[in-house]
């Protein structure tokens, strides 16, 4: 299954029991998400409707499971996420951050093995307006059925330009949060792959920030002609001070690579459209894809 086929994806909530859980689930659920079980070791019993199941392996006796999205601490996400991939669950949203980096190496080991998507760990989740579909906590009153595909390492930018495309009357086709740990599953350059496969996305808008590698991946890709569709960029960090340490998980600088000036020259050279305001990336947008 591709992941961004949302067309009647069912889901199941691992950790369905918890007060963030119940929570999503409901504003998941009126968004229109065909949440169809949820799981809890020992569970019984169901959450605003949805049955809970005492394992991933008895849900999916009772349901086709497309994807499985986790509200388990951290020291939890290892075994939960083995059991759904080993129940041939093709598509993981992980939202918990913190994971054990050992854990995650484990995870997304088995994860490749089986031809499992994961997204995260640490991240807001993903929406398709269009299917009206949401797995994660994304705030869908921003969101507007469209295009453009997005994928960002910032769960707030992700918020803040949405809104602007929204009101720029630029909808979105499917919209990724890549996760926040210092290790994540699905990183640009295999989410520019599905977009660029993707019928439903006319363009992609990557929003990426200081440390890590993700956006020269995506650079060399995009530079060898892989993504046939305009690629627009934006990179938080301008302003960072030179040796500052940032808390953020993912914000490792390695010499030269994981700066803000070398990210923006690799992707500028490969062709990417590239950004240094807000404002500026959509007006870019608009100007290239209307409206």
């Amino acid at each position: 299954m591709s992941i961004l086929a949302f067309k009647n994806t069912q889901v199941l909530v691992q950790g369905i029991t918890g007060n963030a859980a119940r929570h999503h689930v409901q504003n998941m659920l009126a968004y229109g998400t065909r949440i169809v079980a949820g799981v809890r070791p020992g569970g019984e019993g169901d959450v605003h409707g949805v049955r809970v199941y005492n394992s991933v392996s008895e849900a999916c006796r009772d349901h086709r499971i497309d994807a499985s999205i986790l509200f388990i601490p951290a020291r939890g996400v290892k075994d939960a996420a083995l059991e759904a991939i080993r129940n041939d669950i093709r598509l993981l949203v992980i939202v918990t951050e913190h994971v054990p980096l050992h854990d995650a190496m484990i995870v997304f080991e088995e994860a490749k093995k089986r031809g499992t998507v994961i997204i995260g760990p640490n991240t807001p989740g993903m929406i398709s307006p269009p299917e009206r579909t949401v797995l994660g906590f994304v705030p869908t009153k921003y969101f507007l059925p469209g295009f453009m595909g997005m994928a960002s390492r910032s769960g707030t930018l992700t918020y803040e330009f949405v809104s602007r495309l929204t009101a720029a009357g630029l909808g979105q086709s499917t919209v990724i949060g890549a996760g926040g740990d210092r290790m994540v599953g699905l990183r640009f350059r295999e989410a520019l792959k599905l977009f660029a496969a993707d019928p439903g996305t006319k363009a992609v808008l990557l929003v990426g920030e200081i440390g890590g590698s993700m956006e020269e991946e995506a650079a060399e890709i995009i530079a060898r002609g892989e993504i046939r569709k305009p690629v627009f960029v934006y990179i938080a960090g301008h302003t960072a001070p030179e040796g500052k340490r940032l808390g953020h998980a993912g914000a490792i600088i390695a010499g030269s690579a994981g700066t803000v000036a070398g990210k923006l020259k690799s992707l500028e050279e490969s062709g990417a459209r590239v950004g240094n305001t807000l404002a500026g990336v959509i007006d870019m947008i608009k100007k290239e894809m209307g409206n």
